[in-house]
């Protein structure tokens, strides 16, 4: 009989490297909150978990000049990394909504932290399945 850990986590490890990359994002935005002409960015995460491990996922960013802004290569939210629209924009041009990015950044942290629980406990079921116990 074959066991494949990937079918057996599911979606949920792919889920837990956009939640990871979308806390850098957020991080990002709220640090540079009083920065002037900033533009908040975030994840699209359904369209990044959608495509996720898929055949027909876009394609990765690359850079063409050392002057150009890095993306992780390992990571698939870079096409999936859209700015946001101010609800209030600024005189200086900075996007950022602190308290939007606060509830933004809060909402996340938890479903990473609901992620993480569901995982730890596929893993304790396999666990409890290999040993008997």
């Amino acid at each position: 009989m074959s066991f494949s850990l990937d079918s057996y986590l599911g979606v949920h490890a792919d889920a837990l490297k956009l939640q990871s990359k979308r806390t850098e994002v957020i991080a990002d935005n709220l640090a540079n909150a009083d920065t002037p002409g900033y533009k908040a960015r975030d994840i699209d995460f359904r369209a990044a978990l959608a495509n996720a491990g898929s055949a027909d996922a876009p394609v990765k960013m690359t850079t063409t000049n050392p002057g150009h802004m890095a993306i992780d290569p390992n990571s698939d939210a870079g096409a999936n990394l859209k700015y946001r629209t101010p609800l209030a924009p600024s005189l200086d041009g900075n996007t950022v909504d602190s308290q939007q990015e606060q509830a933004a950044f809060a909402d996340n942290t938890v479903r990473y932290q609901a992620t993480l629980a569901f995982l730890s406990g596929r893993i304790k079921g396999l666990m409890t399945a290999i040993t008997g116990q």
